[in-house]
């Protein structure tokens, strides 16, 4: 597992009228600080990366759908630089990962339809100073392919 990065299990509770499933509390272990909640969707087969942050940790689930999500360490400083880590969650594997700041992440839908995905981020977003840095899909120096592996 890359160097400062979190999962949490997340449970789906059903009963006779639904089912309520939490997603971060802020007595949890992995919790540090409250900046926004918001909701992004990516449609099947896309891919949504690479960036990352210089501030801000992310926690990301997925809440409808199923997305492969990777993360990319390329911190000079840390014990695992040079990693990836992929988790598949989403309908089948209701997982929350907290990204910390400056490990690249994005993830690919791989459900036959839409992708719900909750970000929680440490941080606001500030529209004026994004605090984003975002590096092309395919074309870069990550040692990831998007591309199903079948076999």
């Amino acid at each position: 597992m890359i160097h400062g990065v979190r999962i949490k299990k997340l449970n789906m509770i059903p009963d006779e009228r639904g089912r309520l499933m939490e997603i971060l509390r802020c007595d949890d272990e992995i919790f540090k600080k409250f900046g926004q909640v918001y909701l992004t969707t990516t449609y099947p087969g896309v891919v949504k990366a690479w960036h990352y942050h210089k501030i801000q940790d992310d926690y990301v689930t997925c809440i409808k759908g199923m997305i492969k999500l990777v993360l990319y360490d390329a911190r000079e400083d840390s014990p695992t630089n040079g990693e990836i880590n992929e988790f598949f969650i989403g309908d089948y594997n209701f997982t929350l990962v907290m990204i910390p700041k400056m490990v690249y992440h994005g993830w690919k839908c791989i459900s036959e339809s839409e992708a719900l995905i909750i970000n929680i981020p440490t941080e606001p977003y500030n529209r004026k100073n994004p605090d984003e840095f975002r590096v092309h899909p395919h074309i870069n120096d990550i040692p990831y392919r998007w591309e199903r592996k079948d076999g």
